[in-house]
């Protein structure tokens, strides 16, 4: 479960805009995966009369894993490539279905930008066919490819992207792709479309099995292990915590100016040889081990946001900082102090 506190937090940021969602009927792709699952615990907390039909490829795990939202949410089996929603108007579509995965970009680069590019039309069709008010899109910070070293904070006005010769791009370049289809949609059928992208993150739900540096630090680090860095650790992030990005996209979706795309993440940069350090010393590990290898994945330089944008247009911030994220993230795991 979630921690309570982060929900009642949550709660009490959204206190005065949950009202907004009376009598809403939403249609959600993505909501059992990790930022999804997010959104739906804090409005479940809510309180909200709003109905949310969540789009899940395995309904029935999904109910074993989380009975409290199964109970709470209509659950509707399908792929984001393939489903029937079922009928009538919805006042809102929230497009977080996306497969994240390193090992599906590496190796399946076609079905990885196919999956993004089609699942993302599929829905804005839906959103237009039943007359949706708004279509939140959660794409990703890997639009803007590699971020160049003396760019500090990358910001929505840079218009840098993702090598279109490299396989590897799938994953950026399919996001680009769907971003310009919520433009085109915006254009030539009046959908109302929001997008946040959405960069490094930390917290509870995380996997601490895939491809993600910190989660795979956290688990080496509880389990009394050297963490282990395969690269020179040379490599610069900023990491979220989900509470915050949850408050952030309920925010946006209420409230942001029509075709408003905005940054969401940390601007508090940290090497991926510093951030394991931090984790080591915050969860007691042993010590890091750094092996200086080639740096082999899609970015090996800085990938850092800018949130002047949505701080100044809603007055959000961080509110919990990188340490406290790990030992929030390490709590749900298991770890004890």
């Amino acid at each position: 479960m979630i921690l309570d506190e982060d929900l009642a937090a949550i709660d009490r940021r959204l206190a005065t805009h949950w009202p907004e969602l009376a009598g809403a009927r939403i249609f959600m792709t993505g909501g059992t995966g990790f930022i999804g699952r997010w959104m739906l615990e804090a409005l479940a907390r809510s309180g909200s009369d709003a109905e949310v039909v969540v789009l899940s490829r395995d309904p029935a795990a999904f109910a074993v894993r989380a009975p409290h939202l199964a109970q709470r949410f209509q659950l509707v089996a399908g792929d984001i490539s393939d489903f029937v929603a079922p009928p009538g108007r919805y006042t809102h579509v929230i497009h977080a279905a996306t497969d994240a995965s390193a090992a599906l970009n590496a190796d399946d680069p076609r079905r990885m930008f196919d999956t993004i590019v089609a699942g993302t039309r599929r829905a804005l069709d839906l959103a237009v066919e039943r007359q949706a008010g708004r279509f939140l899109f959660l794409s990703s910070g890997a639009v803007y490819g590699a971020q160049p070293w003396e760019l500090s904070h990358v910001g929505e006005d840079w218009h840098g992207g993702p090598d279109p010769r490299d396989p590897k791009s799938a994953y950026g370049e399919g996001k680009r792709a769907a971003e310009l289809l919520g433009a085109i949609y915006g254009k030539q059928f009046g959908l109302d479309v929001v997008t946040a992208r959405i960069f490094a993150l930390l917290g509870p739900l995380l996997s601490l099995d895939i491809h993600f540096a910190a989660g795979n630090f956290i688990r080496d680090a509880m389990a009394g292990r050297t963490i282990r860095i395969e690269s020179a650790g040379t490599a610069v992030r900023s990491y979220l915590y989900a509470a915050d990005l949850t408050a952030w996209l309920w925010l946006m979706l209420l409230r942001a100016p029509r075709g408003a795309t905005w940054n969401m993440g940390s601007e508090e940069a940290v090497s991926i040889a510093d951030l394991a350090h931090r984790i080591a010393a915050v969860l007691g590990g042993p010590g890091v081990e750094i092996l200086g290898r080639a740096d082999v994945g899609w970015n090996p330089g800085r990938y850092v946001p800018s949130t002047a944008q949505i701080r100044g247009a809603l007055g959000v911030t961080p509110t919990v900082d990188l340490d406290e994220a790990i030992r929030r993230t390490a709590s749900f795991h298991g770890w004890k102090k």
